[in-house]
């Protein structure tokens, strides 16, 4: 006899256990935290902080992905009031929805890593989240390969959660991106494009250094007849220039050249004129790591897209909506599938994709070959009672074919575009 896991005869019955051949092999020292060889603070810095067109990536693919609505299911009823809801809507008391959700894809993109802290209230469901920096947090594996704790540590601090993902245990939820060369920490795309904004700050460091200097690089004083400069002449005259003819302030006033002095302006070189041309390449390869159509954040030189519309639904359906969808398969398996709730992204909100849909709508309706339920189902309704059948108009049958009021002769016409199509024959009405 079996009783709560127990054989009341023989004893405790014994947990399967299921666990990876290899995982063991990839843990050097069980037990103890293994740390990241990036530096966070150097991508963030120089990255976030520092480039205009990585910080504006980084924004518009977290902005977008928390402007979509989320919505929540208990098979096929959508719920309006529930537990699930309200904590996402306002996930701690500092912030909310869209708050928390720039944060964690924040975290995401700079680090490759993105850690979620449940505060559960008397160990029930969770009441909290917070989005923890990645740069504190460290794995500890165990023995087996997985995930036995996580350690967080700040101003010499330690706090320290311990997982089992078997029982249900996961105080931390970890997204992390994919990196080839590491068994418990993601590669962020800003690691990627690390070289292209290196090579943009570079250039703006440069075209920062002419515009201090007018605009344009430095031309010469050269003194005629052979004559020198005293080392006091010398540098009255240098202090002059640095003080009087330098800086974008400065720029267009007349100089006053005295002693023999003559200006020979210096024109900027072709390597100057590149200088330009490789800040904007080096922009476009930015977006490229992050999936950003450069069209979007004012990058010229770029001819991928024809318009606008098309560079924005790119963006959308390659970046925003693989990685918004992503986030909400986490928090299923971490907080909805414990309470049968389904989360569900509403796409059908998002403007940039209303075009592409409002296309497709258009097509089914003046498809030929589809019942009206299935034309319903492919647009997200249910059937209705007597639409298995196609509808075709009379202005479609051919001048003198007789008309038969149980349906038109061509009747066998359409059933062989269906076939054709893939779909099973149905009925064939004719509209009056």
């Amino acid at each position: 006899m079996r009783l709560f896991g127990y054989d009341i005869t023989r004893g405790k019955i014994p947990t399967e256990v299921k666990e990876s051949a290899v995982g063991g092999s990839v843990v050097m020292s069980p037990g103890q935290p293994v740390w990241t060889t990036r530096d966070y603070a150097k991508f963030a810095e120089e990255g976030y902080q520092k480039n205009v067109v990585a910080n504006r990536c980084i924004s518009s693919i977290s902005e977008a992905v928390a402007s979509v609505p989320l919505t929540f299911f208990k098979g096929e009823t959508e719920l309006t009031e529930t537990p699930l809801r309200k904590l996402l809507a306002n996930p701690n008391p500092s912030q909310n929805y869209a708050e928390y959700v720039e944060s964690k894809i924040g975290y995401l993109l700079i680090s490759g890593n993105s850690y979620e802290e449940g505060v559960t209230a008397s160990g029930r469901d969770v009441r909290e989240l917070y989005a923890l920096r990645p740069d504190r947090m460290k794995v500890i594996p165990g023995a087996d390969g997985e995930v036995q704790a996580f350690e967080y540590s700040v101003g010499g601090r330690k706090t320290k959660w311990d997982v089992d993902m078997s029982a249900g245990i996961v105080p931390v939820w970890h997204t992390r991106l994919f990196n080839p060369l590491s068994d418990w920490y993601g590669q962020a795309p800003i690691e990627a494009g690390a070289y292209a904004i290196d090579v943009h700050n570079a250039s703006m460091g440069y075209l920062q250094a002419l515009l201090q200097n007018s605009a344009r690089p430095s031309g010469a004083l050269v003194v005629k007849d052979g004559q020198t400069l005293g080392d006091d002449a010398f540098n009255r005259l240098k202090n002059e220039l640095q003080d009087n003819h330098q800086g974008a302030k400065n720029a267009g006033r007349p100089m006053l050249l005295e002693g023999g002095l003559d200006w020979k302006p210096m024109g900027m070189s072709p390597a100057d004129l590149e200088m330009i041309e490789t800040k904007n390449s080096a922009a476009r390869d930015i977006c490229l790591a992050f999936g950003v159509p450069p069209m979007l954040i004012g990058i010229p030189g770029d001819n991928t897209y024809a318009n606008y519309s098309e560079a924005r639904l790119a963006f959308w359906e390659d970046t925003v909506i693989p990685l918004l969808l992503r986030c909400v398969g986490d928090w299923q398996r971490w907080l909805a599938d414990a309470q049968g709730v389904t989360i569900k992204a509403d796409l059908d909100e998002i403007p940039a994709i209303a075009d592409k849909r409002a296309v497709k709508w258009k097509s089914l309706q003046d498809s030929k070959v589809l019942t009206i339920n299935e034309k319903r189902e492919a647009m997200g309704y249910d059937t209705v009672e007597g639409g298995d059948v196609v509808y075709i108009g009379m202005g479609e049958i051919p001048l003198g074919m007789e008309f038969d009021a149980a349906g038109p002769i061509d009747a066998v016409d359409q059933k062989a575009l269906r076939m054709i199509a893939g779909y099973e024959t149905g009925k064939v009405v004719a509209i009056k």
